[in-house]
């Protein structure tokens, strides 16, 4: 049986973003793709699992090309998101999710051994919460991005509203770390503080917590909080920014400490976020970039 130090979770999707200039273009997408990608930076051995149309498979390629394992459970059609920015601001973003691939059930996981497994749904049609509890009986350690539940597709109109989430207690103590964004950790806590909202994710139980905003980072663990900004020279990369961090933080802290991870996935992100698509540089260019940035 194959063995992997961790495996990602979630629908890969066909992305159309269209700025506030009217400009629309098309990407791959997906929480899970885009944290597996910045994970190969840390030479650990990598799974994707996700959930699409078989013949939509070449999404895949630059994931197996990273050489990451891939996974896929046959959908009859791949999820598809659409993003609109009605303002100069690329954080203000309207989202509609016209097609799912549908949940990922428990007979679904394929049967391999993961040490970590990251649980990165795009929004909430992507898995359910007896997933993560099943993984986590089968000795698992875990993690989560809220998004995953955050998000609530309309099922008619199947645009995007971000909602607080009742079961947040349970999922949060079922995960060692939990990733979240500035709008995701308000909704969920009630606080715009980064640093108090941290701390109310560590109350209700989950002891690591990563919040991205647009300048930088944040993490708390055990009591105790670190910032890092970012320090990309343009946004053309800013989709997956998120994803990003956490795929290169969660890999890295594997092996290292909390503000050594986090000045790692700070800098990671910032390369991606100069250039559209997933961070595909080396650890040789992040290592520079902190150098001379972090």
């Amino acid at each position: 049986m194959d063995a992997y130090d961790i495996a990602f979770v979630g629908h890969v999707s066909t992305d159309q973003i269209t700025s506030f200039e009217g400009q629309t273009l098309c990407y791959t997408g997906g929480s899970a793709f885009f944290s597996a990608m910045a994970a190969t930076a840390t030479s650990k051995k990598i799974a994707l699992i996700t959930k699409m149309f078989e013949a939509d498979r070449p999404l895949l390629d630059p994931v197996k090309a990273a050489g990451i394992d891939t996974f896929l459970i046959p959908s009859s059609q791949t999820t598809r998101m659409q993003v609109i920015h009605p303002t100069s601001n690329v954080d203000a973003r309207e989202m509609f999710q016209p097609r799912s691939a549908g949940f990922i059930a428990i007979t679904d996981m394929p049967l391999i051994e993961s040490a970590w497994v990251h649980f990165a749904g795009l929004t909430d049609q992507d898995f359910t919460i007896e997933l993560m509890r099943h993984t986590r009986q089968r000795g698992c350690r875990l993690s989560v991005d809220m998004q995953s539940f955050v998000r609530q597709v309309d099922p008619v109109t199947r645009k995007i509203s971000f909602r607080d989430v009742p079961q947040k207690i349970e999922i949060l103590k079922l995960v060692e770390t939990v990733k979240v964004d500035s709008v995701e950790a308000q909704i969920l806590t009630g606080n715009n503080d980064l640093e108090r909202a941290a701390s109310q994710f560590e109350q209700w139980g989950c002891e690591e917590t990563i919040i991205t905003r647009s300048d930088g980072v944040l993490a708390r663990h055990k009591g105790k909080t670190c910032f890092e900004s970012f320090s990309n020279r343009n946004i053309a990369g800013r989709t997956g920014r998120g994803d990003t961090v956490f795929g290169a933080y969660l890999s890295r802290r594997l092996d290292h400490g909390v503000p050594e991870s986090l000045k790692f996935a700070a800098a990671l992100a910032s390369i991606k976020m100069e250039h559209p698509g997933p961070f595909t540089g080396s650890p040789a260019e992040v290592l520079e970039r902190i150098r001379n940035f972090h």
